[in-house]
């Protein structure tokens, strides 16, 4: 019997039963689409976390004040005391101190109050210098960013994030209106774009801001000189550990403290929040794929005992045959790939099931599923895998059968 009639054997076989078929292929179609998805949600959440990281700014570090004690002797986090100052954002943009830094942008931020005619909101005020444009990799899509004069001059002038803008001016160009910052009037100059929703880093929304000149900030609006923090960017990402270590001399020179355990601040990289948040990303996805992988053991079972019955159903076929010349080999054959196709349909249908369910589910989970060709055509190969594994156990015992014996039975 060539391969082409044993497969053709093998699918009538598979037919004559197509309840119990069709559950079994239900089985393995489950768990092959929950590894899909599981692969792939795993995947979509690495790219997401990467993608709002780098709208942060590209070779970014943020140098953040050290922690406070409060007056109750509770030691408060970090970025609570007040030892950044715009000094040290001046010192750190020097070329001849760091020739590995391009840019540096000093930040003083408070959560305040927005009135514009009878609209309210509260968001972030970031009182800044331009280089803030170029360190965090942003742009305006209306008017424009603030410049050196309106730093120099304490100009009331603001650039609003477009969540921010849209919650003040809904419908309006707010390029031109006046928004009143802690009951402060300023004038919006600019737009910035979108970026996304949130930000891993920060844990705030990178659209729900509004940039002001630093002078303005402090002077007017926050009533204290000390940053938030100082954004520097590298002038590569091969120069970012360079830059890092720059950074780091630097400041303990300036605050004169000799050693970095001793440092009243920290120095944080967006590349290394990218591979802390990748690495439990993946665990995440091996633990659920791990999971998954129960469904295709079931799976994998139901295969098997599928098997087992049929050879038991088939014992006076299997007789006959090899009492008419049949060789182990080609009874061991056609079991196995009933059990291929089995396993093999399953798969296919699981594949499908994945496709469809990276198209629907982000609509309703809310986070983004990627495809990968990889999990997908691996997913195959494992499908198929399950059938030649477990039913091998069934093939080799029908292979066994003495055709005296399978012929005496009923």
């Amino acid at each position: 019997m060539t391969w082409l009639e044993t497969l053709r054997t093998s699918l009538d076989a598979v037919r004559s039963h197509r309840l119990r078929s069709g559950l079994t292929m239900v089985g393995i179609m489950i768990g092959i689409a929950a590894v899909i998805l599981t692969v792939g949600l795993g995947q979509g959440a690495e790219n997401q976390v990467a993608s709002q990281i780098s709208a942060l700014g590209t070779n970014l570090l943020t140098v953040t004040p050290g922690s406070t004690t409060s007056s109750s002797g509770i030691q408060l986090g970090f970025g609570s005391a007040s030892t950044l100052t715009e000094e040290d954002a001046t010192a750190l943009d020097s070329k001849i101190v760091a020739p590995d830094i391009h840019a540096v942008a000093p930040v003083a931020s408070s959560s305040e109050s927005l009135t514009a005619g009878s609209s309210s909101w509260t968001s972030t005020v970031n009182g800044t210098t331009p280089a803030w444009e170029t360190v965090r990799s942003r742009s305006v899509t209306q008017g424009r960013f603030i410049d050196d004069q309106d730093v120099t001059d304490g100009s009331a002038v603001a650039v609003l994030g477009s969540t921010t803008a849209s919650e003040l001016f809904s419908g309006q160009d707010p390029v031109g209106q006046s928004v009143k910052i802690n009951g402060v009037p300023f004038t919006v100059i600019g737009v910035l774009n979108s970026v996304g929703s949130s930000s891993t880093s920060s844990g705030s929304n990178q659209d729900d801001q509004v940039v002001v000149p630093i002078t303005t900030a402090t002077e007017r609006l926050f009533g204290s000189t000390s940053l938030s923090s100082i954004l520097v960017q590298a002038t590569s990402s091969t120069t970012l550990s360079a830059a890092y270590q720059e950074t780091d001399s630097e400041l303990l020179a300036l605050h004169g403290i000799s050693t970095s355990s001793k440092a009243d601040f920290t120095v944080t990289s967006e590349a290394s929040l990218v591979s802390t948040s990748t690495s439990v990303d993946r665990t995440l996805t091996i633990l659920l794929g791990g999971i998954a992988g129960i469904s295709l053991l079931v799976g994998g079972i139901g295969v098997m005992n599928i098997m087992l019955v049929s050879v038991t159903e088939r014992i006076r076929e299997i007789g006959l045959r090899k009492a008419l010349g049949a060789a182990p080999r080609l009874i061991r054959r056609q079991f196995l790939l009933e059990a291929s196709v089995l396993g093999l349909s399953g798969g296919a249908l699981g594949a499908l099931l994945a496709v469809l369910g990276t198209v629907l589910l982000p609509h309703v989970i809310g986070y983004p599923i990627a495809l990968s060709a990889t999990a997908s055509i691996g997913a195959l190969f494992i499908a198929i895998a399950i059938g030649l594994v477990f039913g091998v156990y069934p093939a080799s015992r029908a292979a066994k059968l003495a055709p005296i014996d399978a012929l005496r039975s009923e």
